[in-house]
């Protein structure tokens, strides 16, 4: 069969190293945010996945068996955690498959913090304070747990509902339409 119908849909491959770099920096700099910092471990295993020498799925499994060769021996020390997270934030950010939906954002919270935290993908049942650093010891004041589920489907119907008056606004009033919204959905993850 010389005309493949399916030619069309190839399958998703590795980003170019431009784009790799890009998602590896963005990754280290949220854990930075979050107080916490990677490795250089994870520095020369983010450099080998950008010069195209290994996959995220590889750099991944390095980087698990890297934590099982040398465990934390500080409870305290969460670069394990910066490492794990930063590498799946790269990967996820490195993927052009997004639905913007509640179950996509619980998909994405399971894909960073699974074998972290217990309660990966799962939406709390009980009510949480937090001190930030961010915000010199104090709390902000999180959604209630018995209302987050309807709060998570509000937000972003809300949120689809704006997106889509600017689609709207930008078919009718610009030919670069398809552009603009493709930054407008970029501006969400």
């Amino acid at each position: 069969m010389n005309n493949d119908p399916f030619k069309e849909y190839i399958k998703e491959s590795e980003p170019d190293k431009r784009d790799k770099s890009y998602a590896w920096h963005t990754a280290i700099g949220l854990q930075a945010v979050d107080g916490l910092k990677t490795s250089e471990y994870l520095v020369h295993t983010a450099v080998r996945n950008i010069e195209g020498e290994i996959p995220f799925e590889e750099a991944n499994a390095l980087l698990q068996s890297y934590y099982e060769e040398n465990p934390a021996r500080d409870a305290d020390d969460r670069t394990e955690e910066a490492d794990k997270v930063s590498a799946r934030i790269a990967a996820l950010l490195s993927e052009k498959a997004f639905s913007f939906t509640p179950n996509e954002y619980l998909s994405i919270h399971r894909k960073l913090f699974t074998g972290i935290y217990s309660h990966a993908g799962r939406i709390r049942d009980y009510n949480i304070t937090k001190k930030e650093w961010v915000l010199d010891g104090a709390t902000v004041l999180y959604g209630s747990a018995t209302e987050l589920r309807a709060t998570l489907d509000y937000d972003f119907s809300e949120e689809k509902n704006s997106l889509i008056k600017i689609f709207q606004w930008t078919y009718y009033s610009s030919p670069c339409s398809v552009y603009i919204q493709t930054v407008a959905n970029s501006c969400f993850w």
